[in-house]
């Protein structure tokens, strides 16, 4: 019987029998962690070779530049071996160090400081400052925005992507707006990919305000997890089409490619952009770890194809994960009305939405019996989210053993603060009545 359709007595039976489950996982005294969407050592030893990759003998006359200063915009190699993560030439990008996140940080700050081109105003100058977020989005990009000041407008997102007619209502006329997230494919947590004609809507946008910017963190573009993975429409070529092709700044990396803390990640935009932003590139540094770059490209014989081999054997560790969570939350909560999961194509995360208000108390249910997830409401701006509803589920890190009690405990979880929302509820509405 669906919860929701229980009267008081059956609830009570139904809390009382998830209680018991709920205290003998709690005296099992587990330490379990789903909190971020980090490579599990399986993942990690799937790169170990890549150590080897360089040895003394590789220092050599002809390869001198590549142990000395310069390469400012990275190696040629690793910009042939990269530009297509992102769809675009060579020369449209730059090869930076082992974090996009850094490179869209300093993004923002460049432009706060010098704006995003040598004919706008910084963005320190131009008074209130907004920013649009898809919901449930990416926690550490809601972080820089409310760094930098931003005030951040939600943006629903669907199974198409974000909610365009809003966003081009919202940018046709507030010349505050000068920014948006977006992670276009395999979303995070949503692991949605934005549709053909969302792409094609956000690269005809018409924004009020000349500076607005794009962030396109194509993070999850190479994580496929089945068969038949998504597509993504390339944002570049469409804005290009329409004489657009300054209003985006793209982003990737191999931090859950290779290894996390000493990948290489890259950012890709018009010449334009390249131009101004290398403008205090050349103070900010003289070049990124070449040596790095170099690692990767003979990893990788310098052939995309060769990192799209190795992401199978990313996907053969990660598949089974993905299908635990799907395979519990089917079994114990499908049909139930206590929550609602999409089973995504790639990426990292399962995006769960539970009854309204129950996120925050599933969280600490869960992390009273052992279980560490990413806060509630972290996937919103500010931290706020309106519905207390989404929980980010992060499969990747834990081994299977693990991930199965994991998830026991999380759907035991959802269970018992879903049946006191439904009694409080019921309460609530005897004492009206």
């Amino acid at each position: 019987m669906i919860p929701a359709e229980m009267n008081r007595q059956q609830l009570n039976d139904f809390k009382s029998e998830v209680q018991k489950q709920y205290e003998d996982y709690k005296a099992l005294g587990l330490s379990l962690n789903m909190a971020r969407g980090k490579p599990g050592t399986e993942q990690l030893a799937l790169s170990a070779p890549m150590l080897d990759c360089l040895k003394a003998s590789d220092f050599t006359a002809a390869a001198a530049d590549y142990f000395n200063y310069g390469a400012l915009e990275g190696i040629k190699e690793a910009k042939e071996l990269f530009a297509p993560m992102l769809g675009i030439s060579p020369e449209n990008v730059i090869v930076f160090g082992n974090s996009s996140l850094n490179i869209m940080y300093d993004t923002v700050a460049r432009a706060m400081s010098f704006g995003v081109s040598a004919d706008t105003e910084p963005w320190k100058d131009c008074g209130k400052l907004k920013w649009l977020c898809p919901v449930p989005g990416y926690d550490r990009h809601f972080a820089i925005t409310e760094l930098f000041g931003f005030e951040m407008i939600n943006i629903p997102m669907d199974e198409n992507g974000p909610d365009m007619d809003m966003i081009e209502r919202l940018v046709k006329d507030d010349p505050s707006i000068k920014g948006m997230w977006c992670v276009p494919m395999y979303a995070n947590p949503t692991g949605i990919t934005y549709s053909d004609e969302t792409v094609k809507r956000l690269a005809a946008l018409e924004p009020a305000a000349k500076d607005f910017r794009i962030f396109w963190d194509n993070a999850y573009c190479i994580h496929h997890l089945t068969d038949t993975p998504d597509k993504l429409l390339n944002i570049y070529d469409e804005m290009k089409k329409n004489g657009k092709e300054d209003m985006v700044y793209m982003f990737a990396s191999t931090s859950k490619v290779t290894f996390p803390g000493s990948g290489v990640a890259i950012l890709g935009a018009s010449k334009a952009n390249l131009d101004h932003i290398k403008k205090s590139m050349t103070i900010q540094t003289i070049g990124h770890d070449k040596l790095n770059m170099l690692r990767h490209v003979k990893f990788f014989d310098g052939k995309f194809e060769n990192i799209v081999e190795h992401m199978k054997k990313h996907r053969a560790v990660l598949e089974p994960r993905f299908k635990v969570v799907s395979d519990i939350l089917t079994q114990e909560l499908g049909g139930t009305g206590l929550g609602s999961w999409v089973d995504p194509n790639g990426g990292y995360f399962v995006s769960f939405d539970s009854l309204p208000g129950c996120a925050k108390r599933i969280v600490s249910l869960c992390k009273e019996a052992g279980v560490t997830l990413t806060g509630a409401g972290a996937t919103y701006p500010y931290g706020k989210d309106p519905e207390d509803k989404n929980i980010r589920i992060a499969p990747t890190y834990p081994s299977l053993e693990e991930l199965t009690k994991a998830m026991e405990i999380f759907v035991c979880a959802v269970k018992l603060a879903c049946a006191e929302k439904l009694l409080a509820d019921t309460e609530s509405a005897s004492s009206i009545a």
